[in-house]
């Protein structure tokens, strides 16, 4: 299977719709060490290649078969919010069951319930994102899941979030997130009580799809009572610990 028509031809047989992908075949090595130093060596700028976000393996004796695919879009994808809310649902159903998220094990959590504010920071994320052509937790011009949220009247005690590119459906995102140890155990957190979620898409960028997903507890203390200084625990695919000198507004 070289051509590309054969290469389509498979992932359409096999369920898979895919926007672009490029099949290398490697022969010879006999395990995957060996495999995956001959791609370092001769593959590493197509493996690094950022419009690809899928990868598949297969193998016969000595021959080794490796997919890089970008998937179409799932065309009941919906709009934004409908997408957050079908992660909403995939979430629940993952905090329903204890699971270990790399080597830390979660009991069973709390269902999250939607919060509009922090879908509303998720959609502005994913949409300057998918617009300025950009993959991190930290904005273009600085800014963080926390500042976000807060810029839309959510008043945290906690916070955290996850983002993903190049999925096309909220099926595929939440089963890579569940793979992820870090965003695993911000979706199994049972200090998060709501979240929000949303995409945005670009044509012309990178990944064409932009994901994020924000957690949050709320404080609910009284202004007036609220303690000057406190400690956030920001978990996920970026894990620090801030102390802030005051409350966010």
């Amino acid at each position: 299977m070289t051509s590309g028509t054969e290469l389509t031809a498979a992932l359409n047989a096999a369920g898979y719709r895919a926007s672009m992908a490029r099949m290398i075949t490697i022969s010879g090595p006999s395990g995957a060490s060996g495999v995956m130093s001959l791609l370092e060596r001769r593959y590493c700028r197509s493996l690094l290649e950022r419009r690809y976000s899928e990868i598949g393996v297969s193998r016969d004796g000595a021959s080794w078969r490796i997919v890089l695919a970008q998937p179409l879009l799932s065309a009941d994808l919906g709009d934004w919010r409908e997408a957050g809310k079908a992660i909403l649902d995939r979430v629940n159903v993952a905090r329903a069951k204890p699971r270990i998220c790399g080597h830390r094990r979660f009991d069973a959590a709390a269902a999250l319930a939607w919060n509009e504010q922090l879908a509303a920071a998720s959609l502005a994320h994913s949409r300057a994102m998918a617009g300025q052509n950009f993959f991190s937790h930290e904005g273009q011009s600085g800014g963080s899941v926390t500042d976000r949220v807060a810029r839309e009247g959510y008043r945290w005690r906690r916070a955290g979030e996850n983002i993903a590119a190049g999925q096309g459906s909220p099926e595929k995102v939440v089963a890579g997130w569940l793979a992820s140890p870090g965003h695993c155990a911000n979706i199994m957190n049972p200090g998060f009580v709501e979240m929000g979620a949303a995409y945005a898409t670009n044509p012309d960028s990178d990944l064409i799809i932009y994901w994020t997903q924000d957690f949050g507890a709320p404080d609910q203390r009284p202004r007036a009572f609220a303690d000057p200084s406190f400690r956030l625990r920001f978990e996920g695919a970026i894990a620090a610990s801030l102390v802030l000198p005051t409350s966010p507004a």
